[in-house]
This record gives structure tokens, sequence and C-alpha cells, in this order.
């Protein structure tokens, strides 16, 4: 949903407290609200930060809540489900008032996106180009409607992509030591399965 209003700056977007618990994004200078996470989405994001914490990724270089300023025809901010920061981008995180990670601060390791129904063109297309923008180093796709994993790492500015579906072994560029399937992310959706297998 578009809120009517002024475009926006990005400066006026980090200031910007309407009361309310809506998260938004900003796109092209306008504020647009963001759909109510469902529940599904929200396990896996949360599985998935459990999981690198326990693959030893510090626990201030992951984020829920980060969001990332991208380049579009006006100010554009982005929050992706999960955020892997690098210990610079971290750093440079540090002691702001919002999370939100600028032009000048170096770009995240990998950011997730879990696909809401009806969103496919916002992951697919818009962000594919936006953080391929921003060189960040590998961006997931988590669609839990087609049951696939998308894994496109960044090369000579442009992003490379391989899908994954069922037991195949997700294989990440940044993280070698990986030990999951697309099958083990989707299903951390349901609850009552077990993920003791994910090791």
């Amino acid at each position: 949903m578009t809120i009517a209003t002024k475009l926006m700056t990005l400066e006026e977007y980090l200031n910007y407290d309407d009361g309310t618990d809506t998260r938004y994004e900003l796109v092209d200078g306008i504020l647009i609200a963001m759909p109510t996470e469902s529940d599904l989405n929200d396990r896996i994001a949360s599985f998935l930060f459990a999981y690198f914490l326990q693959l030893g990724i510090p626990y201030y270089c992951l984020s829920m809540k980060a969001q990332i300023a991208v380049s579009g025809k006006r100010a554009t901010a982005r929050q992706p489900d999960l955020t892997v920061l690098s210990e610079a981008a971290a750093l440079a995180l540090n002691g702001v008032n919002q999370r939100l990670i600028t032009h000048d601060m170096p770009p995240p390791l990998l950011v997730i996106e879990v696909v809401s129904p009806k969103q496919e063109n916002r992951d697919y297309r818009h962000k594919r180009t936006e953080y391929a923008g921003r060189h960040i180093p590998e961006y997931w796709i988590v669609d839990p409607i087609a049951q696939k994993v998308t894994v496109l790492q960044w090369v000579d500015g442009l992003y490379e992509e391989q899908v994954y579906q069922g037991h195949e072994a997700i294989i990440s560029p940044l993280f070698s030591n990986l030990s999951l399937s697309a099958e083990i992310i989707l299903s951390a959706g349901h609850q009552g399965k077990s993920h003791d297998d994910r090791h």
C-alpha cells in the first residue's frame, strides 16, 4: 500500500514515525507499507538466523531489521528478511539511530528475502537489480510458493543464479560449510517438523 505523501529523502525516511508498528520500505522516494509478515516467512527467517549463529556468524553480524539504501530513480531503501553483515558493515552500523546501510557503508555479505504471495516481482526482479547495484556478494530468494531457493552470486556486476529444490545441497560461494537443502529451509516454516537432520 502506498502512503500518499510528498516524495521523501533517505534522511526524511529515517526520521519518519507514524506512531504505528507498520513496516515501510522507501521506493523511489515513495513510502510503501510492507505487508505483515506471515508466520511462515517469519519462521523461515528465524530458522536461518539461528542456523547462521550455529555456523559461527557473530550475532552482531546478523539482522532481521537492517535496511539497505539502494539506487532507484529517487531515494530507495529495502528491508530484507535477513541480512548477514560483514565485520566492516557491522562496525559502520554500530551506534547509529536507525539500522540503515547507507551508500557510503560497506555492503552486507548476504541478503535473504522470503517471497510473499503476489510479491514475486519485487524479490525476483526489482531487488535483484538493486542488490546487484550495491555489489552485495550473495542474495538468496527463498520461495515457499514455488518450493525453491535461488542463490545469486555477484559476478562482474550481475547476479549468476543457481536454483535448488528438494534435497539438493545448497552451495553458497561465501559459506562453504553449509549443510542445508531447500527442503530443510522451506520446512522450517511448518510447525512440528523436526530439523534434527540439518547437520
